[in-house]
């Protein structure tokens, strides 16, 4: 009886086998933007096929590539410094799985660095994220000092709190909005994420009163991802 072949990528490899975990710090950026978070994992999966990478498998009647992503950026917004983790089923070093992956050349995705996780590590989780948000097209300099008196405004209260689906998300203010400075042709913010939902980018413009500016041009940028725990790179 003739059997068909199976049609497993051959760079797939079954759950069982050697499994080493690799950091990647990436920027989505341009057209990349606009892609949601699932097709992202698509984008990395193809990218690892045709780079020839052995993915480790989970297990089940339909497995997929070990490949994660411990926070989601909303639809149109850029970051240039993103996290991905990869479990592959062989112990490559990270020079040439950065070189590998840098060759693929997906335009908008630009690969910083890669770093072989040591074996007990958990997950990565994020500590914090930093932003910057670009001036709207009409921007009027005039309303400079309005927009440092919401800030400072804000600075003052020990708590804020936003609807989101039906449910209440709640920041401290000096824990969780260390940073918001309107600088000379942007606002910066650095959010420290709590233990349960976090106010988002969109969130802390709504309580500054500025949910307009993405309408009027306004760029927010991720520009920068801490972790947690003692492999926070």
């Amino acid at each position: 009886m003739r059997t068909r072949p199976s049609r497993q990528s051959p760079n797939l490899h079954p759950a069982d086998q050697l499994r080493v975990r690799y950091r990647v710090r990436f920027a989505k950026t341009g057209l990349l933007r606009w892609i949601s978070h699932r097709d992202l994992a698509l984008l990395f999966e193809r990218v690892a096929r045709r780079v020839a990478l052995p993915l480790s498998m989970t297990e089940g009647f339909h497995p997929t590539p070990r490949i994660a992503f411990p926070s989601a950026l909303p639809l149109g917004i850029e970051s240039l410094d993103e996290v991905a983790e990869i479990d592959l089923c062989e112990d490559i070093e990270a020079d040439e799985l950065l070189q590998r992956l840098r060759g693929d050349e997906q335009p908008g995705l630009t690969v910083h660095s890669v770093e072989k996780i040591p074996d007990g590590v958990k997950k990565a989780r994020i500590a914090a994220t930093q932003y910057t948000v670009s001036l709207p097209d009409d921007w009027d300099e005039s309303k400079r000092e309005q927009v440092n008196q919401n800030i400072e405004a804000l600075k003052q209260k020990e708590s804020v709190s936003v609807e989101r689906k039906g449910k209440t998300v709640t920041a401290i203010v000096k824990e969780h909005l260390p940073t918001i400075e309107l600088q000379d042709n942007q606002l910066f913010a650095r959010m420290v994420l709590a233990d349960g939902a976090s106010l988002k980018m969109q969130d802390l413009l709504d309580l500054l009163d500025l949910s307009d500016w993405p309408e009027r041009g306004a760029t927010i940028v991720r520009t920068g991802v801490e972790l947690k725990g003692p492999n926070p790179n």
